[in-house]
């Protein structure tokens, strides 16, 4: 890779996951289209950007460590819930129709944006609920689902798990982020990028960079949410939420 594309694709993992970071996912919106951009095969790009998102979540870990409150009860229940659907995502997406699937997610993700814009309370106070019996079952069932998201489709995925765990749980945008890009940046992502790099291909030499942009722009990004706090992640989510749906549905 000639130099000048690897300044390109330098500033588009720092830009993508800086602002994945602070709004609770979307990397996928600028870097995934940027790899394909720069000549790399759908299976490819796919395979290499879920490697390059682990170390988003390890820069958003560095900076969410020491102020976030994470449970060790909830985040059991996310990775236990949710790594069987990521590991089953991960196996089934290279065998799947790519522009029906991805056509469904532009739209569902678009749906999520609309959804927060019309509630301009939702996520902004901690109200933790459905911890137990049914509520939990269909927790379960749900994290399961965005798991299996996450694994198959990478564009937007995280911003599933950011809003299940405002909606269903009840976290606030602050927490809901800290969850999704620590367990799901460092654990999810990770287990997808182990059954892609094993089904799929890699494309190593373009790591080195992707993996710069990836754990500065997660440092940055998660710094800037902590520090700005819930009105700001809300406004990211639903930024990167109607983008991402409107790019999915146009192709």
């Amino acid at each position: 890779m000639a130099w000048f594309d690897q300044a390109i694709l330098f500033v588009a993992s720092l830009v993508a996951n800086w602002f994945s970071a602070l709004s609770g996912g979307g990397a996928g919106l600028i870097q995934f289209p940027m790899l394909i951009f720069l000549g790399l095969p759908f299976g490819v790009a796919l395979a290499t950007h879920k490697v390059a998102t682990v170390f988003l979540g390890l820069g958003a870990t560095l900076r969410h460590f020491k102020e976030s409150h994470l449970e060790r009860r909830t985040s059991f229940i996310i990775l236990g819930s949710g790594l069987p659907g990521v590991v089953l995502g991960a196996s089934a997406i290279l065998y799947v129709p790519e522009r029906p699937a991805v056509l469904a997610l532009g739209i569902l993700t678009l749906g999520l944006g609309l959804y927060s814009v019309f509630k301009p309370k939702l996520g902004m106070e901690y109200a933790p609920r459905n911890v137990h019996g049914k509520g939990l079952a269909l927790g379960v069932a749900g994290l399961f689902s965005v798991g299996f998201l996450n694994g198959s489709i990478t564009s937007g995925s995280g911003l599933f798990l950011t809003i299940w765990l405002i909606r269903h749980f009840g976290l606030d945008y602050k927490r809901a982020v800290a969850y999704t890009l620590i367990l799901g940046g460092l654990a999810w992502n990770g287990t997808g990028a182990l059954v892609l790099g094993l089904l799929g291909t890699v494309q190593w030499s373009w790591m080195p960079v992707l993996l710069a942009g990836a754990v500065i722009g997660g440092y940055l990004g998660s710094h800037m949410a902590i520090v700005k706090g819930n009105v700001w992640i809300k406004r990211a989510f639903e930024i990167s939420t109607i983008l991402i749906g409107l790019k999915l549905i146009a192709g």
